[in-house]
């Protein structure tokens, strides 16, 4: 299968469409007709690779006229690392770089799901290139002494 790409298109609409964007983590309900996704494949070693992001680069700047934007949206299980990887200030990520790619995610969504993640993982235990950072409460950021981002 090296060198090939493919799209699958998710359909969306009817029930899930019912469900407001701030009932679950995942807001992009109404209006979607489709989660898409690009995939490609090559096997590593060999030249493929770069043909492969090639045509999936090109393929997703075609598809950007069809697709939600201002600001552009994306499902948390496709995950992108063009849209945006956390920075870790102090062994914690920080709050302004995760909203750079969370809020494409989450959407309105992605200031609640960081003042959870302040409470149960204030350490940033938890983390990995995309993972919600940490929002600190006025209260702890005044009893840690620590500023926000």
């Amino acid at each position: 299968m090296s060198g090939a790409g493919m799209i699958i298109l998710e359909p969306h609409g009817g029930f899930i469409g019912t469900i407001p964007a701030g009932a679950t983590p995942y807001p992009h309900r109404s209006g979607v007709l489709y989660n898409i996704q690009y995939i490609t494949f090559w096997s590593s070693g060999n030249e493929q690779g770069a043909a492969a992001t090639t045509w999936i680069s090109s393929f997703y700047d075609y598809m950007e006229q069809y697709v939600s934007n201002n600001p552009r949206e994306t499902y948390v299980n496709y995950r992108d690392l063009d849209i945006g990887e956390n920075v870790v200030v102090n062994d914690v990520s920080t709050f302004d770089s995760g909203r750079v790619w969370g809020e494409k995610y989450f959407a309105g969504n992605f200031q609640r799901l960081a003042a959870v993640e302040g409470a149960v993982d204030p350490t940033d235990y938890f983390r990995n290139d995309q993972s919600i950072p940490p929002q600190q409460s006025t209260a702890s950021k005044r009893r840690s002494g620590k500023r926000s981002d």
